[in-house]
Order: structure tokens, then sequence, then C-alpha cells
């Protein structure tokens, strides 16, 4: 008789003893956790971790004396590798000090209920968005997607029902590179995506000549601070575009929470009826993709057509497959594919799938990606630089 795997080990973290019995309730529905612990205030939550050694921490944002913030950033000096995720109310200061967290090293974050007419409702909801994030984050053999769908379908993280051990290394050697040099980056991120762009961003200059387009699956206000956030790390300008803004290189466009990100071509000018028809940003409503909105794939796919070989795609850390068919569809076209290896992923979902499915080019480690990226850029420059010295007349 085969015993039953161990139960990761749960700590919860929140000022309110309501909100602490709720989330006990939410991780009893899944009988792979246990809670080993509560915690009323960030100095309990360090002495508990030091005694109840657990697999991840849930951590409420706002909290009388220590807050989540500096809860985390202790938790994270310390040198424990223990995944956290915040628990947030949809405020504007809730939503800040998340993505500030976000980017300090938690791994994801929830939002705490609100207008459920029961608790027996709050529990389910909060379930239904909290319990798969857990068990991706916790259970080795967890699928990189869970079959739940994110609720309510604008802000999840990609939870399709694609499936890829987590414990198991993947050995993906690197393929040669296509001829034709990129002229567009886009990027795909989810779980552990702030951290990510924290490090990748900053390490491009502000005379990067392409322009960079970015799907990061967030809910609305928090797309907008994170791009505020980065854009004061960033030597790249960095926003969250309007419909009609150009597509301009030096410039990081962060998709809007709720709303797919697409680039079309404008119309040219009449003034320079042979010029290339200028790119625009183009916001949408269409349905979700892969359960999200906004999509990686829609973002590849509408580069793929402005921009045909000249992509080069990169998948980052991430729960789920969205971003796979965009990333086939760049390969299909002759286009470049960079994934983040599973070590330095918070979750290697979405791009493990594509490694797995043999569509990187390079897999690497997130610091690696930026140096990559620069290499072929400055090849791009390059080669435009050569064009138009060969359309010099002598």
């Amino acid at each position: 008789m085969t015993s039953s795997p161990p139960r990761a080990r749960i700590l919860i973290v929140d000022d309110s003893a309501v909100m602490r019995s709720l989330l006990r309730s939410v991780v009893h529905t899944d009988k792979r956790l246990e809670v080993v612990g509560t915690a009323a205030d960030g100095a309990s939550a360090l002495r508990a971790i030091d005694s109840l050694r657990p697999d991840l921490v849930l951590l409420d944002v706002e909290m009388p004396g220590m807050d989540g913030l500096s809860t985390l950033k202790h938790i994270k000096a310390s040198g424990r590798r223990i995944p956290v995720i915040m628990c947030s109310s949809l405020t504007q200061r809730g939503a800040k000090v998340t993505i500030d967290a976000l980017a300090s090293g938690a791994a994801d974050y929830v939002a705490k209920p609100s207008g459920q007419v029961s608790r027996e409702a709050a529990t389910r909801s909060l379930a239904h968005d909290l319990i798969p994030k857990i068990l991706a984050l916790t259970v080795p053999t967890a699928p990189s997607s869970f079959l739940l769908p994110a609720r309510g379908l604008t802000i999840g993280a990609g939870l399709q029902s694609a499936t890829l051990p987590m414990s198991s290394p993947v050995s993906t050697p690197s393929q040669p590179l296509p001829a034709a040099s990129p002229a567009v980056v886009v990027i795909g991120v989810s779980t552990g995506g702030p951290a990510a762009l924290d490090e990748l961003l900053p390490a491009l200059p502000a005379s990067f000549p392409l322009p960079v387009l970015i799907v990061q699956h967030m809910p609305e206000l928090f797309t907008r601070l994170l791009a505020e956030r980065l854009n004061a790390r960033c030597a790249l300008r960095v926003l969250e575009p309007k419909s009609g803004d150009p597509v301009r290189p030096g410039t990081a466009y962060i998709a809007r929470g709720d709303w797919h990100l697409t680039v079309v071509s404008a119309d040219r000018s009449p003034s320079l009826p042979s010029a290339p028809a200028p790119q625009v940003v183009r916001l949408t409503q269409e349905p979700p993709e892969n359960h999200c909105r906004p999509s990686v794939d829609v973002l590849f796919r509408t580069v793929v057509a402005a921009y045909g070989s000249r992509v080069l795609g990169v998948i980052l850390t991430g729960m789920g497959a969205d971003g796979l068919a965009g990333c086939r569809l760049i390969r299909e076209h002759n286009g470049t594919v960079f994934a983040q290896d599973q070590p330095t992923s918070a979750v290697w979902g979405m791009p493990g799938v594509v490694a797995q499915a043999g569509l990187a080019h390079r897999v690497l480690p997130l610091g690696a990606i930026a140096p990559e990226i620069l290499r072929l850029a400055s090849r791009s420059q390059r080669e435009a630089f050569e064009l138009r010295e060969s359309a010099v007349p002598l």
C-alpha cells in the first residue's frame, strides 16, 4: 500500500481574524494542502516561519506594525526560498504595495473577496483563484496550469489544462538563430512577472533600438502601476499605451489589464507614399484567449502579421500555456524565440511548454536574457546602418 505524498504546509498571515478563518477554510478545500499555523502580524509571522518551516506563506499586504512588504523583505533577506502569495485589496494603495511586493520577490497575489453574499460564496470565489496558484508553487507534480480557469476570464494567469511536471529539469539545446534580425521584441509573462521584468527591463539602455511590447497577466489598476514603477526604474520609457499610440524604438509598452494589446499598420503619410507604414497600438476587448485578457497569443499573432520574420518573442515565468501558439507562429514565420529556464522561473509553465515543444532557440536564465536581446538588437542596428550606407550615392 503506497502512502500519500506529504501535504504542502501553508502559513496564513493576516491581522483580521475573519480573513484568517476564511483563508483557513479555503486551504482546507484541497486535501493536498494543510494549514500549519497562523499569525496576526509580521513579527509573529517571522517567528512562525522559523519554527514551523512552511512550504508557502499567504501574506496580507496591509497590517499594523510590520506590514506585508516589510515582512516579505525580511523573509527574502533571511535567504529562505519560501514562495509568498500576497493577499491584496483591489484599492489604489493595496495595488501599489502589491506591485512593490511582487517586484521584491513575492511569487503571486490574490485579491481579497468583496461583495459576496455569504461566507460560502466568498470561500468558493477565493478558492477558485488561490488554490491553483498554491499548488503550482508547492506541489512538485502539479501541472503548470491547473484545470480551473481563472475566475472572470480577464485577469487570470492562463490556467489551461496542459500538464508539465514541475520537478524534472528539461534539457533544451540551443538552436541556430534565424538570419532575419528582429525589428521588435515581444514578451509574455505571468506568475513571477513583476520581479522578472524588474530585472530584465532595467538592463536595456535608453538607446535600445527596438520597441518592446509586453503582456503581463494582471488586472487593469495593477498594470498601470507596474508600468509607472518600471518607468521610474528603467532607462527605457515604459508606459501603458492607449489605442493609436505609435510603436517606437526605445519604448516598452505594457498591456492594459482586461484589454488585448495588438499592433496594426497605420495609414502611410501622403508626403511619403513609398515609406513603410508605421505600426500603432490597438487595444481591444475581443473575447479572452487561453482564459486571458490581455493574451500573449493575441499580441504575438498581430505582431507577426505586422513584422513577419523580424520578431523576437520572449516567454518568461508564468502558469499556463498562453504564448505557446504565438511562439509557434513566430517560428513558422522564421522569427526568433527565447524562453526563461526552469531554475530561475517562479513557475515553469508558459516557458516550459514552449521549451518542451522545441520552439525556443534559446532557453536562458533570467539574467542572461537581456544580454542576448542586446546582442540581437545590435545586429539589427548594424544591418540598418549598413543599409543606409549602401543607399548613399557615391
